[in-house]
């Protein structure tokens, strides 16, 4: 047992995120038009803005990410009797719904609005109420340093290499945990360069027409590829950003590099910023009615983020949407006309998928016990609602295929026309296969990304194409 109080830092040490960023993000998602306030907040002080900031936003601090070891650690130290101080430079709202969630701080310091408390101001405060290395401190950035200087030991947590060399040369450093921020390798993740397997849409239109791959089509369609990749990058992290919360409340997306704290907010923001600046200008040479696309499809993501992915059904409509205006963008950045046949069966196709995501949502939050989707504007009772409409959704896409086949498009197209109809069985195959994985609880939360590992969904493509084949090349059974 010790006398020594510790006091403990909020973010980045006690959490793996800032909770002003987030303030901020979660501001800009619910209340953008007051944000636009922001200059003039900060104007009368940072902790002015955290206040305002902070009684803006709903804040739930039972799903933050904390950093699990240093609060085991926290909590031996409590066992054995020692004094512990939440000491954060976050708004006291905060700070107190921590100290109140945790239940092991037996006091609280932070900003009020008009004291900020970090780095020198926290080192006063501390310094006026236990005295000169009166005190043990938590903490991870260089505005701990200064707090260091005037305590008795240093606990460094999840600091940079350079942070923990300054605070070794500060004082004498009793303990430290490792940093958690992910690395430079983790880029492809952060990215979800997994995802832009879904830009492989832009190719469909042209593959559809027979339009033979010159090598001017071929340039401008890998240029409209990686514009729509950035683009879907920078998206996916605004879709991150603005769904910090629900993703914690998710078994598996509260390990996102955002939800779990690895990566910063901060640094999201950037990488938002510079991947979509480069998108645009990958886009510009391929043509005003490419741009056009490009931005309808940024819009449109922006407009599910901020509110439409909380709207029953219009959620699905739009992410069906999504996928179809990555056909319609690649057959602008051809040049080609966009078939009537292939619109209709890429909007049904694309809506059943979108039911499958919201049905595979819905079925793991009713497998933990949850009566609703967090985020979302669903009940999972309405989970067999929505496999009947992705089902009919499915089998009308099937429909619409069967249709095509019927038509005079197909006899210009094709040599060998009926060979066509062996595409129908396959497809109704698949739908039902990927119901099927979705009912038994199999289905990723991405059916597309699902459907690329999937051995079964890739014969079923791999026996499409072969059906193409043979009926465009006119080879004999």
């Amino acid at each position: 047992m010790t006398a020594i109080p510790l006091a403990v830092d909020l973010d980045g040490t006690l959490i793996l995120t800032d909770t002003l960023h987030e303030s901020a993000v979660r501001a800009l998602r619910s209340h953008p038009l007051q944000t636009l306030q922001i200059p003039l907040w900060l104007a009368q002080g940072k902790a002015f803005l955290k206040q305002r900031l902070a009684n803006l936003t709903e804040f739930d601090a039972t799903a933050l990410p904390y950093n699990h070891d240093l609060l085991v650690w926290l909590k031996e130290q409590r066992a054995l009797g020692r004094r512990l101080i939440l000491c954060t430079a976050s708004d006291r709202l905060m700070a107190d719904a921590v100290a109140s969630h945790l239940g092991i701080f037996d006091e609280v310091m932070a900003s009020d609005g008009v004291n900020n408390l970090s780095a020198l101001h926290k080192a006063a405060a501390l310094k006026e109420r236990f005295g000169h290395q009166g005190f043990d401190y938590a903490g991870n950035s260089a505005d701990d340093l200064p707090v260091w200087s005037e305590a008795r030991h240093a606990i460094v947590v999840n600091a940079s290499t350079s942070v923990q060399r300054l605070a070794r040369e500060r004082g004498e450093v009793e303990k430290e945990f490792p940093s958690l921020s992910l690395n430079a390798g983790a880029l492809p993740s952060v990215l979800r360069m997994h995802q832009w397997l879904k830009n492989l849409l832009l190719f469909i239109a042209p593959l559809a027409a027979h339009q033979a791959p010159s090598a001017d089509l071929s340039s401008m369609l890998l240029l409209a590829f990686f514009s729509f990749s950035l683009c879907a990058s920078a998206v996916y992290i605004a879709n991150d950003l603005f769904d910090l919360d629900s993703d914690r409340h998710h078994p598996r997306k509260r390990l996102r590099p955002f939800a779990s704290g690895r990566v910063s907010v901060a640094k999201g923001v950037v990488l938002f910023s510079l991947l979509l600046l480069n998108a645009f200008l990958f886009a510009i040479p391929i043509g005003s009615a490419f741009v056009g696309w490009l931005l309808f499809y940024f819009l449109l993501t922006c407009a599910y983020s901020w509110g439409l992915k909380r709207v029953v059904l219009i959620d699905c409509l739009v992410l069906a949407m999504l996928y179809t205006v990555r056909i319609i963008a690649g057959a602008a950045a051809a040049g080609i006309s966009l078939s009537f046949w292939l619109l209709a069966f890429s909007v049904f196709l694309f809506l059943s998928l979108a039911f499958v995501k919201r049905y595979a949502e819905l079925k793991t939050h009713a497998d933990v016990g949850r009566d609703h989707a967090h985020g979302r504007g669903y009940w999972t009772s309405d989970a067999p609602l929505v496999q009947s409409l992705g089902i009919t959704s499915g089998y009308a896409a099937v429909v619409v295929l069967a249709l095509y086949l019927n038509s005079d498009a197909v006899v210009k197209l094709y040599q060998q026309p009926v060979v066509m109809w062996s595409a129908v069985p396959v497809m109704l195959f698949w739908i039902s296969w990927m119901w099927m994985k979705a009912h038994r609880g199999e289905m990723h939360d991405d059916p597309l990304l699902f459907a690329v590992r999937d051995k079964a969904s890739l014969l079923s493509g791999c026996a499409f194409a072969l059906v193409l084949f043979i009926a465009t090349r006119g080879i004999s059974w």
